[in-house]
């Protein structure tokens, strides 16, 4: 296995799929249900989020060529994309990418099971989450590497549902500033990560660009 792409892909996914920082969301969504409430909605956004996780890394890249888009023009894309996340996080607040535009959020409160809406989709496995998985699968060449973006995926998608799980307990003992620390720590390594993507793709692009 390569340990240093698998550090690399694990990084991403948890700064994107935060799940510190969308713990109180979690929580404010089954806020008026029982501990067995909680962990069943929980398995549900476990669930879903793997699922996802697995359509997205098997189906990506053959959605992408049947709207006849170009993996480094999507890379290039997703790309900025994950940078105007990463800025909304470097600046205490959330992207309307993910978890969507004030009126979306309150059809969000609304929903009866948010398990699979809005947890999963789009606030988990929204744009980022499924640009950085396919921008990683095309970049995974040899099984080193590709066992190490599926131990990764998993590995992220497995610690999420824990945090979720564990989620009455967590809210208690976390406050705001350490939910607000993390949340500015991983908008740096996401942001990081999505200029190395821009920029590897940009290279690709006009090869001159790396002269």
């Amino acid at each position: 296995m390569d340990a240093g792409f698998f550090l690399k892909v694990f990084a991403a996914l948890f700064a994107i799929m935060n799940p510190i920082a969308n713990l109180p969301v979690f929580l404010s969504l089954t806020d008026d249900r029982d501990e067995a409430g909680k962990r069943a909605v929980a398995l549900t956004v476990f669930a879903g989020l793997a699922a996802g996780s697995a359509i997205v890394f098997f189906a990506g890249e053959a959605i992408l060529r049947l709207f006849g888009i170009g993996i480094q023009d999507f890379r290039l894309a997703g790309g900025l994309l994950i940078l105007l996340i990463a800025l909304s996080m470097l600046h205490g607040s959330q992207s309307s990418t993910h978890a969507g535009t004030g009126a979306e959020q309150a059809h969000h409160a609304a929903q009866d099971n948010p398990g699979v809406y809005p947890l999963t989709v789009p606030i988990l496995l929204g744009p980022g989450t499924i640009s950085t998985i396919i921008i990683f699968r095309h970049q995974a060449t040899g099984g080193a590497m590709e066992l190490a973006l599926i131990l990764a995926i998993a590995a992220a998608v497995v610690l999420l549902g824990a945090v979720f799980l564990a989620g009455p307990a967590i809210g208690r003992l976390m406050g705001q500033t350490a939910t607000s620390i993390m949340s500015r720590l991983m908008g740096m390594i996401l942001a990081a990560i999505a200029l190395e993507m821009m920029t590897a793709s940009l290279k690709s692009l006009w090869p001159g660009l790396g002269t």
